[in-house]
């Protein structure tokens, strides 16, 4: 299978299955000497694991990471670092029902179309526990940000209708409410609404937020390699995101020249601007400012509702998909958009570091 790897310098290849002994990833290209234990990654891997509230599937997996390779007494030494997490509570009975059924929103049809094979268990490959292997990556990527002093900030900024209010704004927030929601109010009412959800054998979307600070000017490239490009690519390939946007994004298509441009103004001897509409990406690369993004995640495609489909033989059936499942995909995913941002940044500067000799 291609497109398992990710990155140029600092490279993630994941591997593994939702019910197969486990998933992981190895990570080339970390720099030896950064101080790196398994307690670095499993606070990431922690915000992720399943079984945290009424809101996430019940599935009980402690997603305990082991670090295989690429570190010596404490630090990394710049060879391959394996991670793995072994699979502990998989059901694949819960499956057996469906293994010649295409589920609606999955990837069933077009794995099978594709292969000949699919892995009906969950997924297979296709699962969302393939971002356990993202997560362990991105914290190690998250951890040789923080030794430059850029951070990456990613939380739940819609949860169904419920936004949150710029007024209420509270980053420590965050970790104060299971939908890691940076708003108190927002995210009593979202809880809810996806309670209503839940009641109704149904599920919802939302959209995650991310804030990148700390950047240099000129990270990214001026054509393909674009920085938001990257970052795009980076957020879509995570599975229920469908939609991307950085700065403005979609509303700039409402805007005017005279309103969207950001003002360039002189600070203390340091060029800023005094507004962000682009979102701190400019022709490309960083210009400086916060990076902003948005991602969109569609609604849990495994919902107790009947629903039409056919078998892999064309008949026409009805379902009900069983097993354990999360009504919302938001709140889990907040750290793994956080870890794709972490890996693609980092390996941005690591590539930016050859564009001049001095």
């Amino acid at each position: 299978m291609a497109g398992s790897s990710f990155g140029k310098i600092f490279c993630v290849s994941t591997w593994g299955e939702t019910h197969g002994r486990g998933v992981g990833v190895v990570v080339d290209g970390c720099p030896a000497g950064l101080s790196l234990c398994e307690e670095d990654i499993q606070r990431y891997l922690d915000r992720r694991k399943p079984g945290q509230s009424k809101f996430t599937t019940k599935r009980q997996e402690g997603d305990q990471v082991e670090i295989l390779s690429g570190i010596f007494e404490g630090k990394t030494a710049g060879t391959p670092i394996s991670l793995v997490v072994y699979n502990k509570d998989q059901r694949s009975k819960d499956y057996s029902a469906i293994a010649d059924i295409y589920r609606p929103g999955h990837a069933d049809y077009t794995f099978d179309q594709k292969y000949g094979i699919r892995d009906y268990r969950g997924g297979g490959r296709s699962s969302g526990r393939e971002t356990i292997a993202r997560v362990a990556a991105g914290a190690i990527a998250a951890k040789i940000l923080q030794e430059m002093g850029i951070e990456v900030f990613a939380y739940a900024e819609e949860i169904g209708p419920y936004v949150i209010d710029k007024a209420n704004w509270n980053p420590a927030l965050r970790e104060e409410n299971v939908l890691y929601m940076p708003d108190a109010q927002a995210a009593e009412k979202a809880a809810a609404y996806l309670e209503e959800k839940m009641e109704a054998k149904d599920s919802c979307g939302g959209v995650v937020g991310c804030k990148i600070s700390g950047m240099p000017v000129g990270i990214g490239e001026p054509v393909f390699d674009k920085l938001s490009a990257k970052l795009g690519q980076a957020i879509l390939s995570i599975g229920a995101v469908k939609g991307f946007e950085i700065g403005d994004g979609f509303t700039a298509a409402k805007s005017v020249g005279s309103v969207n441009n950001d003002a360039f103004y002189n600070h203390n001897g340091h060029i800023e601007k005094e507004t962000n509409h682009s979102g701190g990406v400019l022709g490309g690369m960083s210009d400086g400012s916060e990076i902003y993004f948005r991602a969109a995640f569609k609604p849990t495609p495994s919902i107790a509702s009947p629903q039409r489909t056919v078998a892999t033989n064309g008949e026409e059936r009805e379902i009900v998909i069983k097993g354990r499942h999360d009504p919302i995909i938001v709140p889990r995913a907040v750290v793994v958009v956080e870890c794709m941002a972490a890996i693609t940044i980092i390996d941005e500067l690591f590539v930016n570091m050859s564009n001049r000799l001095d």
